[in-house]
């Protein structure tokens, strides 16, 4: 429980008659309701398993704006082929077949529904794949490859008229009814005004000819489709903004679930710090197991002692096989006059070693021959020699 003085401050009077203030009444929070409050970024094993269930930001306007586009560029760009389809079509049909329709015959109807079908073919199957392949590349571009079963599980909530009831009148739906009306009307206004300077060449189609009056309706028709896709496409922005802020919300959580996850993925951090407590206790004691065969242990000689091995014929310089500081430093000095290892106090040599040589390592160079009169003094005391390092 949380003690809050009405006043503006917690804590900031003492309490009596269990939480009561002295200077103005106290409210008492349960601290779980902060606890709960979803406050947090989604981690990614969260994403992992809402992207499971078919949960991503995306918007279904892109796809809309985009397959508008391609299917109105790619008519424009056909429009000569499709043309010429028509016209040999046209010219069999009232040039060859229907040149004397009276003696039709049931078999050359069934020719006339098959080649029909075979030209609407071959007039479409451009349009189909520009749409196909533009509707798959606008969904992979937003969601990547996304296969999720999830969805398509039935569920018995979904027939819950009450939730029903509620989406009706849900955040949701205000935006997808505010969605609904900005495009309808910036759709119209822009379609009225690409198609007003043309009204006059409309109203004259009468006295043309068919193919001109084809090619400025079909114009028309293009850059009424081209626009409409544009300005579908700040929509479908705009949604999609608004789609992955909801999306990012919908996800948060609270900090109790991030550490229930982290305790699930990664153990109990009372069991973490254990195991590395015995790792390092266990690398103390490999280090420790090092010290009796040490050439030389240098020290500060109360807070450092940094044990040096040298063995000319396999090493090129000195190494560390041991270091501490403190208790571990005194602990390596006592092991190493349990086993007859020198121990040398050299305060600056013994502080260098302890901030730059590392462990298992050889010695800097800048320190070679700081450590070699150092090696070459214990040497000679080893053989009987007096003289100091």
């Amino acid at each position: 429980m949380l003690d809050i003085d009405r006043a503006g401050t917690s804590g900031g009077c003492p309490a009596q008659d269990g939480g009561t203030c002295v200077r103005g009444r106290r409210s008492r929070v349960p601290l779980q309701l902060f606890a709960s409050e979803r406050t947090e970024p989604a981690t990614p094993r969260r994403r992992q398993e809402a992207r499971k269930k078919g949960q991503v930001a995306k918007t279904g306007e892109l796809s809309a704006a985009l397959v508008l586009i391609a299917g109105f560029a790619t008519l424009y760009l056909s429009a000569g082929y499709i043309a010429r389809e028509v016209t040999r079509f046209s010219r069999y049909v009232y040039a060859d077949l229907l040149r004397d329709y009276s003696r039709i015959t049931l078999g050359e109807m069934s020719e006339l529904f098959a080649k029909m079908i075979l030209v609407a073919v071959r007039i479409l199957w451009p349009l189909l794949a520009a749409v196909v392949v533009v509707g798959f590349a606008s969904q992979a571009v937003q969601t990547g490859f996304l296969f999720a079963t999830e969805p398509l599980k039935p569920q018995l909530r979904r027939l819950n008229p009450v939730s029903g009831f509620k989406k009706i009148f849900s955040k949701r739906a205000l935006v997808e009814l505010v969605k609904a009306a900005l495009k309808i009307t910036l759709v119209g206004t822009v379609a009225y005004a690409v198609v007003r300077p043309r009204i006059p060449a409309f109203v004259g189609f009468a006295e043309i000819e068919t193919n001109e009056a084809v090619v400025i309706a079909g114009r028309a028709v293009f850059q009424v489709g081209i626009w409409v896709g544009l300005v579908m496409c700040l929509i479908a922005l705009a949604d999609y903004l608004y789609q992955r802020w909801e999306f990012e919300t919908s996800i948060r959580m609270s900090k109790q679930e991030v550490r229930e996850e982290l305790r699930q993925t990664e153990g109990d951090p009372q069991i973490r710090a254990k195991i590395r407590q015995r790792q390092r206790q266990l690398a103390g004691m490999r280090m420790m197991a090092q010290v009796p065969m040490a050439d030389v242990v240098i020290t500060n000689p109360l807070h450092l002692a940094v044990a040096l091995k040298y063995d000319a014929e396999s090493m090129e310089a000195p190494t560390v096989v041991a270091k501490g500081a403190g208790k571990l430093a005194e602990r390596i000095k006592e092991k190493a006059r349990e086993h007859g290892v020198a121990v040398v106090e050299n305060v600056w040599l013994a502080r260098a070693l302890y901030e730059t040589a590392e462990l298992g390592r050889a010695i800097p160079e800048d320190l070679y021959q700081a450590v070699a009169e150092v090696l070459a003094f214990v040497y000679r005391l080893k053989r009987g020699g007096v003289a100091g390092p």
